[in-house]
């Protein structure tokens, strides 16, 4: 065996697994980048847009309990940590806020979700956390209910509920009605 028929041995194997790492993660980057489409946020009727009432508002960024609107709204998420004004924007109440400035719309809450998060967020965008319906795969429409569909974005934890029982083989007796 030469010495050049001993370097092309080593190389193209080598060379094969870089292709299939730069395959992987360009696929990864291109899934980062997709769009999620999304229907419209659950909204109490009459809330929004937010503007309506606090256009005209001089933003207060005390941190308090909330005595007069939204009184209904429990903070349990991270309270002792959280504000209104952490998520929700204080000079455009119709926008939200990420950790970096960025305004986004309530249609993409789950990029300010995601901020905390991450785990969820990746699980989300893989399909494995969260609700989708439509195409998996291909090209076909498919839509993603946003975190708060599922989860008050200000007390998100679930209330405990007992598991249902496995089914039963389809032949089993007791799957007759």
């Amino acid at each position: 065996m030469t010495l050049k028929s001993l370097r092309m041995r080593t190389i193209i194997p080598a060379l094969a697994i870089i292709l299939l790492t730069i395959s992987a993660f360009s696929s990864l980057a291109v899934g980062a980048g997709q769009e999620f489409p999304v229907p419209p946020p659950p909204f109490t009727e009459g809330i929004f847009p937010c503007s309506n009432c606090h256009a005209s508002m001089e933003v207060n960024r005390k941190k308090r309990e909330l005595k007069d609107e939204h009184t209904k709204i429990r903070m349990h998420h991270a309270e002792t940590m959280r504000w209104c004004l952490d998520c929700h924007d204080a000079k455009n109440r119709d926008k939200l806020r990420l950790y970096n400035g960025e305004l986004v719309s309530f249609t993409e809450s789950h990029r300010l979700c995601g901020e905390c998060h991450g785990n969820l967020y990746r699980d989300w965008r893989a399909g494995i956390h969260g609700k989708r319906t439509g195409y998996f795969m291909g090209t076909g429409k498919r839509t993603y209910l946003l975190c708060a569909h599922c989860h008050d974005p200000h007390e998100p934890k679930f209330k405990l509920i007992a598991p249902e029982p496995p089914p039963f083989r389809p032949t089993d007796k007791r799957n007759v009605k």
